[in-house]
């Protein structure tokens, strides 16, 4: 028999999320990020929801260029076409691209190809979601970029919706993982905080109930032990699910759309769940891991990704391919 496990894909909250980006950066154009696969979501699932987007920000379409051997390897191809290419500066983030003080250099040295038609400025921000803030990086891209003919991108996800005036500076903005509804900043602010809906939906089966008595223990390495008499559902999912291991007992999950917690280690495919408090709960009902559950009560993915020392980008992509997935609207 199949596993009564399954992950929704909302593409109306898909394409509300992009709004809300939208909304924050009326006079840009938005690129909706669909690297990883869509953040785990499958491109062509998301494509529905993200068809309102001006763009596509992925791997390899139009070129970002971050080093002088890519520059190398342009003036080495010619091309029918002339290429347009993404000039990245190092701003302080330090991954890729160009320091500032290289940058003219690199821009000119592009310019003088043939190969190259338009070239666009681009850099990245390593602090828009904290203290820290934009601003040191957008005086230094500003300064290196002064009279430089070409387009701009600058802004994340966290930057489109805390710094309000850095995407008036953008042509383009690349909302990421607030377009897959998780707050780029949490936990200073929740997804509802800025509107966004969760676009992946994580639900399975409760497929067994034990009732336990004080001192009765749960799980591998009986790390959970009753202090008195509870219900247990066992769950049909688990960490080769993509179901994070590391998350400890306490962990939020709905059953019937009403909030319980997991009991004890997650295991390869089940996990253990509270059901003292749910007495009409038991075999065949449904736990949302996170997500949106059947009766419009939501479990934030950012809450469950925190608890498991990580966020939800990680969750998102981390999907296993054995869990069936469904497109809903």
């Amino acid at each position: 028999m199949p596993r009564p496990i399954q992950a929704t894909i909302h593409t109306q909250a898909l394409a509300h999320n992009l709004n809300q980006a939208r909304r924050h950066a009326p006079d840009a154009r938005v690129w909706a990020v669909v690297k990883a696969n869509a953040y785990g979501h499958g491109i062509e699932r998301a494509f529905a929801g993200l068809r309102g987007a001006d763009g596509f920000a992925l791997l390899d379409l139009w070129h970002t260029v971050h080093c002088e051997q890519q520059i190398d390897m342009l003036a080495a191809h010619k091309t029918n076409v002339p290429q347009r290419v993404f000039l990245k500066m190092n701003s302080g983030m330090n991954r890729l691209g160009f320091r500032p003080e290289q940058y003219r250099s690199a821009w000119t040295r592009l310019n003088a190809l043939p190969q190259v038609d338009e070239i666009s400025h681009m850099t990245h921000f390593s602090d828009a979601d904290g203290p820290a803030g934009v601003a040191r990086q957008m005086a230094v891209f500003d300064a290196a970029t002064l009279d430089l003919p070409g387009e701009r991108t600058v802004s994340n996800s966290a930057a489109v919706l805390r710094h309000a005036g850095v995407p008036t500076a953008s042509d383009w903005v690349r909302p990421g993982i607030a377009v897959y509804g998780s707050a780029p900043d949490f936990p200073e602010h929740s997804a509802q905080h800025w509107g966004l809906q969760p676009t992946m939906t994580l639900e399975a089966k409760i497929i067994a109930v034990q009732n336990l008595q004080a001192g009765d223990t749960v799980g591998y390495g009986s790390s959970f032990r009753a202090e008195a008499p509870l219900r247990v559902g066992v769950v049909a999912c688990g960490y080769a699910d993509g179901y994070p291991r590391i998350c400890p007992t306490g962990t939020p999950v709905l059953v019937d759309g009403v909030r319980s917690r997991t009991l004890g280690r997650v295991s390869m495919d089940m996990l253990s769940v509270d059901l003292s408090a749910l007495p009409g709960a038991g075999q065949g009902s449904s736990v949302t891991l996170w997500g949106s559950a059947a009766n419009g009560a939501v479990l934030p993915i950012d809450e469950v990704a925190a608890m498991a020392g990580t966020l939800a980008y990680e969750l998102m992509c981390a999907l296993a391919a054995r869990v069936p997935v469904v497109v809903s609207e």
